[in-house]
């Protein structure tokens, strides 16, 4: 059975483990899934013909969670804990699960792939307009940078 997903992606920041979970939300777009590495060229001597090329440098793009819902302020305590000294720096460790159309026999939308994400820190946050209609926290933008972005190995 395929059912329409509107917060295709689930959002879960944690501290140490999974168990230890600090933030949760659900959004309608990510973007920045991104890994650049830098080769280093080496040249050596007596060979004219190219350049030896070794691994360089892996470079994170910031990752930017948008449109998204939360039924608590836990995404907001965190980035105004980090940016107003009281925890500078605090990090956290969080997965990204893209939601497929299937559902599961409790109804909850079955994970395609997951993300894992080490060391995310909070560096812009947007609210959404507010709406005395709405009874969730909206969110219009987050965006987190990373040192480490893989990909899980998917479940079932």
């Amino acid at each position: 059975m395929s059912e329409f997903v509107p917060f295709r992606f689930e959002v879960s920041l944690y501290h140490r483990s999974k168990s230890d979970l600090l933030c949760r939300g659900y959004f309608s777009e990510v973007t920045g899934l991104e890994l650049t590495m830098e080769p280093r060229a080496i040249q050596e001597g007596g060979r004219n013909w190219g350049e030896i090329q070794r691994v360089g440098q892996t470079r994170f793009t910031p990752i930017v969670l948008k449109r998204g819902v939360t039924k608590i302020n836990d995404l907001w305590l965190w980035f105004d804990a980090v940016t107003r000294g009281q925890n500078y720096g605090y990090r956290l460790h969080g997965t990204i699960k893209v939601l497929g159309g299937e559902v599961d026999t409790s109804g909850n939308a079955k994970p395609v792939m997951t993300w894992k994400l080490d060391g995310v820190l909070p560096t812009r946050f947007k609210g959404a307009d507010l709406s005395s209609t709405a009874s969730q926290v909206a969110i219009e933008e987050v965006t987190l940078i990373h040192e480490s972005l893989t990909l899980e190995a998917a479940s079932g």
